[in-house]
């Protein structure tokens, strides 16, 4: 036992001081930073100058459109212009204005206007314009149909819809809600976990058999320990990244205003409503996912003899998680679908179709453990599998051309016993 936390630890601290985990723990910090304080960072974007634009109307329009745009709270500065437009695009060229518009009446009395400015690629003032002339045209043709504005609220406001399950125990649409971000989420860290946590384990295994350092490991500890050392060694330095960057969110988000997540750009992560049987469950789902593609990747890491080969065998074994990934997004629209059903058994799946479907849906207890069984099962077979794969892997050298080099690792760990 103590030989296998030699190589637990050995393998942990070898990776936390490496460049590409501090790196990468540095990158998504910045970018928790940056998402935290985006709100800032756009208002700090957004206290550029007013858009000026030269207003050139044949009508009354003019009060109305700046009447509108203030109750729109925009960021535009309009200003009547009695120019031609040859003056106006002399004023464009000057700097005295940004933009003109022109507006004049259709036939039937309605405004309508032309928007003219060096270029149109930027979309967001003609469209709060547009916008706006249309809250006019809407109010002048209520006005002329004899709707009073009271009326004209009513006809606008939406309809109410509710929608109530009629299964018990099934959730509320709150708790969907916010169920289907925080398994939105987790289906990402679980499938980017996998990938990254996973394929670092099998490069630790092929590197180490390029630099013929196996060769001693195997002589003072078992291939078995080793395996599940590297396997535990690497969730650990996952647990340890994933510890500051929640440790960093949480501080980030502590500092900010209560606007910010309650009523701003965060309140999407409200999970206040979220059961703590989902959280564990979560949790359960991640470890097993872990471990059975940890083994998996350890098992065909150990059949080649340099990293560069890693990619070549481990690509079957990130398809299946890919798959799994995709069933589980569109999952998410239709969670009650026959294949979200089917695959929430198949244990390669399990770990993120089945959490889809305990965050959306009120499965029954039966069907849970019927899957987190399969899951252990086959979890606890490629482990031996796994175990006897790279006992006789590790000593394999040469290339390696696909995982048909099972077999002759079976064979050498035999003749190993």
């Amino acid at each position: 036992m103590n030989k296998l936390f030699i190589v637990l630890f050995q393998t942990y601290f070898n990776r936390l001081k490496s460049k590409p985990f501090i790196i990468t723990t540095l990158v998504t910090i910045l970018f928790i930073f940056l998402i935290t304080n985006l709100p800032s960072i756009m208002d700090s974007f957004d206290k550029d100058e007013a858009d000026r634009v030269g207003v050139m109307s044949s009508e009354s329009y003019y009060s109305l459109l700046d009447q509108q745009l203030s109750l729109m709270e925009s960021n535009i500065e309009i200003m009547p212009y009695e120019g031609s437009e040859e003056e106006a695009q002399e004023a464009i060229d000057s700097g005295e204005i940004d933009s003109y518009l022109v507006l004049e009446s259709t036939e039937d009395g309605n405004p309508q206007g032309v928007y003219k400015a060096e270029t149109v690629a930027e979309q967001k003032t003609p469209q709060i314009l547009q916008s706006a002339l249309q809250q006019i045209k809407s109010s002048i043709a209520a006005e002329q149909a004899g709707v009073t504005q009271e009326q004209l609220l009513k006809i606008d406001q939406p309809v109410m819809f509710e929608k109530i399950a009629l299964e018990k125990g099934a959730k509320t649409e709150d708790e969907l809600n916010q169920a289907r971000v925080f398994v939105y989420i987790l289906l990402f860290v679980i499938y980017f976990s996998v990938i990254f946590y996973g394929n670092m384990v099998a490069v630790e295994v092929a590197a180490e058999k390029s630099s013929r350092v196996m060769e001693i490991l195997i002589s003072s500890v078992s291939p078995v320990k080793q395996m599940f050392g590297k396997i535990l060694g690497v969730a650990l330095l996952g647990l340890t990244q994933y510890a500051v960057i929640i440790l960093c969110g949480y501080l980030f988000l502590k500092f900010k205003d209560d606007d910010f997540t309650t009523s701003g750009f965060m309140s999407f992560l409200d999970f206040s409503n979220l059961s703590a049987s989902l959280v564990i469950y979560a949790v359960l789902f991640f470890v097993l996912g872990y471990l059975l593609y940890a083994t998996i990747l350890a098992m065909v890491g150990s059949l080649v003899s340099r990293a560069e080969e890693v990619q070549q065998v481990i690509l079957p074994v990130q398809f299946l998680i890919i798959i799994a990934f995709f069933i589980a997004m569109f999952g998410l629209s239709t969670p009650s679908a026959p294949i979200i059903t089917v695959t929430s058994y198949i244990p390669f799946f399990t770990p993120v179709v089945m959490f889809l479907r305990i965050g959306m849906l009120s499965v029954p207890f039966w069907e849970i453990a019927l899957s987190l069984v399969l899951l252990v099962g086959t979890t606890v077979f490629f482990a031996i599998l796994g175990a006897k794969v790279y006992r006789g892997g590790v000593l394999m050298y040469g290339k390696s051309s696909s995982i048909k080099d099972i077999g002759k690792a079976l064979k050498l760990s035999k003749k190993d016993n």
